[in-house]
């Protein structure tokens, strides 16, 4: 892995942590590789039961590092290699976010921008400081939405109040985007580390299964109809009987003890 992504896995929990903090965590091509490269090996990771997203320094990411993005437009005199970043990077890294089988959560300790924001948008849990921000900031250097934000980002908060922020880009402050539906928990900036870890840690052990099974009715609920939606919760609720987290918690609940999942 490389130093600008860091990686840990402890107690079911693997912590990726965006480590360009001289750069505001900005996104040059060693660190979205990394990201993507991390996200997939934590989802495909049995051990890892959910995954904590998080940075170093002042900002979570303020998106495309647009020094590397320019000097790669020029060298190829087009937009070319620079724009493949979407493909290449962006859409595996959000899928990687939105389709693994375990919650996944964001800390976020500073302002969030652009692809930094659409990685947040994505995750499954959001706990901020209450110096974050976000910012699409995409047509500010006249381009379009990406990093999944134009799915994402209505799914949060309505799409007028998505296209209001899409089309006049400017800094959400985190009281506002607790407020809109963006962040889940609002905590004071010396408190952020140890509460997104302790949200993160909560759910690598929980029922892993059952998360999963929420998070895929919540996707599957969004563009489906409500009789499809049944039957799709009726698969899901067959699949989650018949884990062992389902016995062992049924098993804890009879005898009134706290149940320990195992995650499978």
């Amino acid at each position: 892995m490389a130093d600008t992504v860091l990686y840990e896995v402890s107690d079911g929990l693997a912590t990726i942590t965006l480590n360009r903090p001289d750069a505001m965590n900005a996104l040059n091509i060693e660190t979205k590789v990394a990201l993507r490269d991390a996200l997939r090996a934590a989802g495909a990771d049995r051990v890892v039961r959910a995954v904590l997203l998080t940075a170093t320094g002042k900002a979570f990411c303020v998106g495309q590092d647009l020094k590397e993005h320019i000097s790669l437009a020029d060298e190829k005199g087009g937009g070319g290699p620079a724009m493949s970043t979407v493909r290449e990077h962006y859409n595996p890294i959000i899928t990687a976010i939105t389709t693994m089988p375990k919650p996944v959560v964001a800390g976020i300790n500073g302002v969030a921008a652009g692809a930094g924001a659409g990685f947040a948008f994505a995750c499954d849990y959001r706990v901020a400081a209450d110096t974050a921000g976000f910012n699409t900031s995409f047509v500010g250097v006249a381009l379009t939405a990406d990093s999944g934000a134009s799915w994402t980002l209505p799914r949060l908060i309505g799409r007028s109040r998505a296209a209001d922020l899409l089309l006049f880009p400017r800094t959400v402050p985190a009281q506002e985007a607790y407020e809109l539906g963006i962040v889940n928990r609002l905590v004071p900036a010396a408190d952020l580390a140890a509460e997104a870890a302790q949200v993160a840690h909560r759910l690598a052990q929980g029922p892993t299964v059952a998360y999963a099974a929420v998070k895929e009715s919540l996707a599957y609920g969004e563009d489906h109809s409500l009789v499809e939606t049944l039957a799709k919760e009726d698969e899901l609720q067959t699949r989650a009987g018949a884990s062992e987290d389902h016995r062992i918690a049924v098993e804890a609940f009879l005898k009134k003890e706290k149940p320990r999942y195992l995650g499978r």
